[in-house]
């Protein structure tokens, strides 16, 4: 026999549940990998060397551990500092290390073998035991998440084609973006890739690419030629969202603090019928004075403005109560039910 008292005890029960679980996916978040003092070079390498030819420009800096030899530059530039065989090298060698091992031991979000033509939002992709291969574009959507991480881990080998690309979309940041590559990874000519390689062996660049981030090379060497290594400023402030269309809340535009208020009597003027001629500031006599407020400027507000967060990631709260409020009036109902006897 159908009981509408359990059945509305039961759908109670089951709206909070599924309520809490949507909230709790809503903020899961993958954490960012700490590279220590590694996060200032933009090339390191092990043995037996790092090589270069032709125009290669680095904007962070170059360092080798415990090999010696850094050739090409110049031509080859950096903007850092080259660190060869150093304290400094070694330091940023170990904090590699654990970084590598931190990303290799992520927990997977999902499988993905080949990267191209797919568009992913922040989390740990796996190649599941096949090279991992980009051809074409791969599109990283970061939700208008400043937070967003993508960690992809590399089962063998990392390879991406010529004139491939990595997009970044939403606010996805490239200082948000780890590749750990268990053998050697290999950038194709003229492709643009972002993020930092972590790679156990070896990283070669082909001619012409463009790496928004760092290539990482634990045992072996970094090869370049004619490449470009840029960095992006990591404290940008992205202001979240609301749903489309995107709207900014009334009180984000008010600048002017209400204390800012002058009273009527800050300035005097003579009324227009004082007889004043415009040639003279003497008032004639039985003027009248009126007070008149003078125009306020308030100075600007320094600092960053912060916009409030209308973003409609988390369940709302008045479902969140109209579900438990449901659940305990059909637990009433069941308490409060008469027994019926035959």
């Amino acid at each position: 026999m159908f009981k509408p008292q359990a059945f509305i005890a039961t759908l109670g029960v089951a709206s909070v549940i599924a309520i809490g679980a949507m909230t709790g996916t809503a903020n899961a978040t993958t954490p960012t990998i700490g590279l220590g003092s590694a996060s200032s070079f933009s090339i390191l390498a092990g043995t037996p060397s790092i090589t270069n030819t032709g125009a290669t420009t680095i904007n962070r800096d170059v360092g080798i551990h415990p090999a010696a030899a850094v050739t090409g530059f110049p031509p080859g530039i950096v903007g850092g500092t080259i660190h060869a065989a150093d304290a400094v090298a070694l330091q940023a060698k170990t904090d590699l290390g654990l970084a590598y091992v931190d990303a290799a031991s992520r927990p997977i979000t999902a499988t993905h073998g080949a990267l191209g033509g797919l568009s992913l939002v922040a989390g740990v992709y796996n190649a599941g035991g096949v090279t991992l291969d980009l051809t074409g574009t791969l599109t990283l959507d970061g939700q208008f998440d400043a937070s967003a991480v993508w960690i992809f881990q590399a089962t063998s080998d990392l390879v991406t084609a010529s004139t491939s690309n990595v997009r970044l979309i939403n606010g996805a940041s490239p200082c948000n973006v780890f590749w750990q590559v268990t053998s050697s990874a290999t950038l194709g000519s003229g492709s643009s890739f972002v993020g930092t390689i972590l790679a156990q062996t070896s990283v070669t660049l082909a001619s012409g690419v463009t790496v928004n981030g760092r290539a990482l090379a634990r045992d072996g060497t970094v090869t370049l030629i004619n490449d470009t290594f840029i960095s992006t400023n990591c404290q940008t402030i992205v202001i979240p969202p609301t749903q489309p269309p995107f709207t900014v809340a009334p009180s984000a535009t008010s600048r002017v603090a209400p204390s800012a208020i002058v009273a009527p009597s800050a300035t005097v003027v003579v009324a227009p019928t004082a007889g004043v001629t415009p040639a003279t500031s003497t008032p004639v006599p039985g003027a009248t004075l009126v007070a008149v407020a003078a125009p306020v400027i308030a100075a600007p507000v320094t600092g960053p403005l912060t916009l409030p967060s209308t973003s409609t990631d988390h369940a709302p709260v008045p479902l969140v109560l109209f579900a438990a409020a449901l659940a305990a009036f059909g637990v009433l109902l069941l308490v409060r039910a008469p027994i019926r006897r035959p």
